[in-house]
C-alpha cells in the first residue's frame, strides 16, 4: 500500500507503505468507470446504465465523477496532515502548483482534440496549433483543479471545526441561487448558463441536447463549481473520520453513519431541489457523497478487514495512477476517433466492421463491448506501470 498525497499520481505493485488499499480500489473503480462511460462504441447506441440522466435523476453513470471528487477530498486530508493543516509557503506552493498543472493538462487535452482534427481536416500546422476559438475552457480536469485548490486553502484557513458550517453555507447559498435563477430549467435563462455565457462565451462551452432542444450548457460550469467545492470538502471531512482512528471497524461505523445520513438527506431534499448532476444540485452533492462514504466503508470491510484482495487487482492498476490513466483514456479516445482508415475513423472501423458482425448487428451490445475493450486497452498500460512500480506524480 502507498502513501500518496491528494492529487499526486502514483503507482506501483502494491504501492508504497501506509496507504489504505480500499481507497485505492474505490479510486480505481471510479477511474475505470469514467473511461467506460466516456467511450461507447456509438453515442447513438449507449448501453442504458452507462448513460447520464438526461436532466433530473440519477443513474450509475452519474456516480463516477462525484465519487472521484469525494475521494479527492479524502486524499487531500491525508496530504495536508504533514503540514499540520497550517498555511505555509510550502503548502501554498504545492497547492497552487498542482492546481495550475491539473488545469493546464485539462486545457491541453481539449486543445489536442482541436489540433488533431484540424490537421486531419487539412488545416495548416500553424492554423491547427493556434485554434483556440472554440476550445472548451472548463471540463473534468479544470473542475478537479479548482476544487482541489480552493478546497485545500479553505480547509486550512477555516479549520476543521468550522468547516461543516462552511459546507452547509455553500450549499444553502447555491440552493437560493438555483431557486431564484431558474436553475432547474434547461433553458437559456438558467442562471448557470447565463453566467457561463457572460464570462466564458458560448464558443468555449459544452453543447448539450435534451428532448430535442440544443443549448450551450456546461455541466462543469463556473457557478456549479461552488457546490463541487463543498462536495470535495465533505470528502475532506470523511478523511478526518478515517484518519481519526487506526481501527478499521471503527472507520466502517463512522463512514456508514455519515453515508446513511447524507444519502437520506439528499433523497429527502430531492423533493424540493431535484437531484441533477448537470447543475451539481445540493441534493446531488449529499446523495452521491453519502453513497461514496458507504461504498468506501463496504470496501474497507471486504478488503482491509476480510482480506479479499485478489478481485481488486484490476482496479488497483487504475487507482494507483488515477489522473494519468484518465488522461491516457482521453488522449487515446481522441486519436482513435480522429485518425481515419479510408473514410472511417479507427473507432468506427472497430465498432462497425468488427464488433457489429460479432454481436449479430446489435448496435447497443457492440457499443458496450467496444467500451469494455477500450477500458481493457487502458488497463494494459496501467498494469505495466503497476508491475514496474512506476509512479507518475504531478
Amino acid at each position: 500500500m502507498s502513501k500518496t498525497q491528494s492529487t499526486a499520481i502514483k503507482g506501483g505493485g502494491g504501492g508504497p507503505k501506509g496507504r489504505l488499499l480500499s481507497l485505492d480500489i474505490l479510486r480505481g473503480i471510479t477511474i475505470a468507470g469514467m473511461i467506460l462511460v466516456n467511450n461507447p462504441g456509438s453515442w447513438g447506441h449507449i448501453y442504458a446504465p452507462l448513460e447520464h440522466a438526461s436532466w433530473n435523476g440519477l443513474t450509475p453513470t452519474d456516480l463516477v465523477f462525484p465519487f472521484f471528487m469525494f475521494i479527492m477530498g479524502v486524499s487531500t486530508y491525508m496530504s495536508l496532515r504533514k503540514y499540520d493543516f497550517r498555511l505555509s509557503g510550502a503548502l501554498l506552493g504545492k497547492v497552487v502548483r498542482r492546481t495550475i498543472v491539473i488545469w493546464f493538462i485539462g486545457l491541453a487535452i481539449a486543445w489536442f482534440g482541436l489540433f488533431l482534427r484540424g490537421v486531419l481536416n487539412e488545416a495548416t500546422l500553424w492554423e491547427a496549433m493556434w485554434n483556440f476559438d472554440h476550445i472548451r475552457i472548463l471540463g473534468v480536469m479544470p473542475r478537479l483543479a479548482i476544487c482541489y485548490g480552493v478546497g485545500s486553502i479553505t480547509a486550512v484557513l477555516v479549520g476543521q471545526k468550522k468547516l461543516p458550517w462552511v459546507i452547509a453555507g455553500m450549499l444553502v447559498v447555491y440552493s437560493v441561487i438555483l431557486l431564484l435563477g431558474h436553475g432547474f430549467e434547461f433553458s437559456e435563462r438558467n442562471v448557470i448558463s447565463v453566467v457561463d455565457h457572460k464570462v466564458l462565451g458560448p464558443d468555449h462551452m459544452y453543447a448539450d441536447t435534451i428532448d430535442g432542444v440544443r443549448l450551450k450548457f456546461d455541466p462543469e460550469g463556473l457557478l456549479s463549481t461552488l457546490p463541487s467545492i463543498a462536495h470535495m470538502l465533505i470528502g475532506f471531512m470523511c478523511g478526518a473520520l478515517i484518519m481519526g482512528t487506526k481501527d478499521n471497524r471503527e472507520r466502517i461505523v463512522r463512514l456508514f453513519i455519515v453515508g446513511t445520513i447524507l444519502t437520506f438527506s439528499g433523497f429527502l431534499l430531492d423533493f424540493g431541489l431535484p437531484i441533477n448532476k448537470k447543475i451539481w444540485s445540493p441534493s446531488f452533492v449529499l446523495t452521491t457523497c453519502g453513497l461514496a462514504s458507504s461504498f468506501l466503508a463496504l470496501l474497507i470491510w471486504i478488503i482491509d478487514i476480510k482480506g479479499h484482495k485478489r478481485w481488486c487487482r484490476f482496479f488497483e492498476s487504475f487507482g494507483i495512477n488515477p489522473l494519468f490513466m484518465y488522461c491516457l483514456g482521453a488522449v487515446l479516445s481522441i486519436v482513435i476517433g480522429a485518425v481515419k482508415i479510408g473514410d472511417t475513423s479507427i473507432k468506427g472501423c472497430i465498432y462497425r466492421d468488427m464488433l457489429m458482425p460479432l454481436c449479430g448487428d446489435d448496435a447497443t451490445l457492440a457499443s458496450l463491448v467496444f467500451a469494455l475493450l477500450f477500458v481493457g486497452v487502458n488497463w494494459c498500460v496501467g498494469y505495466i506501470l503497476y508491475k514496474k512500480k512506476i509512479y507518475i506524480k504531478i
